[in-house]
């Protein structure tokens, strides 16, 4: 185990980069709340029909954030991790790892979040790149794009509806 605590490598993910962009239909202010406040992201994080019974989310360079998000088979998919940069409202770079029932990093990804204006709409941007995967790592990681479509649809759903209850 090497000193980031993540197991040895698996060559098949590990430098395996995504980039998933969506235009959503809610001002950049307003998004960007939603990404950086534990109690939203708490709302909208993770795959349909995923809830999340834990999120602490403590944005600041060297702050760490943990989420156990709930399938709803009943299954815990735990992770944590470290934010590395927080521009607002334009940028968050962090990295994210999935923990394993022992609470060991099974894998280890580089996140970094774009936001853009495009009038009162967000072009939001997500780029995310394998730094470490070890044993057990596979199925999440063969799921990543999957997982990040579903969870920027909930983001722009969760938005678009603090934007409507903010006009009404």
């Amino acid at each position: 185990m090497g000193a980031s605590g993540a197991r040895s490598s698996d060559a098949s993910h590990a430098g395996k980069d995504l980039t998933i962009t969506r235009l959503l239909d809610a001002p950049r202010a307003m998004v960007f709340k939603a990404w950086t406040d534990a109690k939203h992201v708490a709302q909208w994080w993770g795959p349909h029909e995923f809830t999340n019974p834990r999120c602490e989310w403590d944005l600041r360079p060297g702050g760490e954030m943990r989420i156990d998000m709930l399938g709803p088979d009943g299954m815990v998919f735990a992770m944590s991790g470290v934010f590395h940069e927080v521009v607002e409202p334009e940028r968050i770079v962090y990295t994210n790892s999935g923990l394993d029932e022992d609470g060991e990093k099974t894998f280890e990804i580089l996140v970094t979040v774009r936001f853009v204006e495009q009038g009162r709409k967000t072009v939001v941007s997500v780029h995310s790149r394998v730094l470490r995967a070890g044993p057990g790592a596979e199925k999440y990681l063969a799921e990543m794009e999957m997982g990040w479509t579903q969870c920027i649809e909930r983001l722009g759903e969760f938005a678009g509806r603090e934007t409507l209850e903010k006009r009404t």
